[in-house]
């Protein structure tokens, strides 16, 4: 739990250390969770393509990732908005 808090303050340094912790986190969810990271990829293009029908979205800073705990994995994604579409019935 410090450790998130000290995240989030920006108080850790990304030490190659952490990166390579972060790294080897996200390769071990990846394994578990029993999804390529081509597979992963493909789910972000899509969530990209049914998103972008509703509001326009920033794609260079979007994220998408598996996370997991002790019982379950789940998909954490991080989209920003940049505004809503008020046309997409239209579409």
């Amino acid at each position: 739990m410090l450790e998130f808090i000290s995240r989030m303050l920006g108080k850790e340094n990304a030490t190659s250390k952490n990166v390579a912790k972060e790294r080897l986190r996200l390769v071990l969810v990846h394994d578990r969770a029993s999804i390529s990271p081509y597979m992963l990829n493909k789910l972000k293009e899509d969530l990209i393509k049914v998103i972008s029908n509703y509001m326009e979205i920033d794609e260079s800073t979007l994220e998408v990732n598996l996370s997991q705990d002790d019982k379950e994995v789940a998909l954490v994604a991080n989209i920003p908005v940049l505004k809503m579409k008020r046309d997409f019935a239209n579409k």
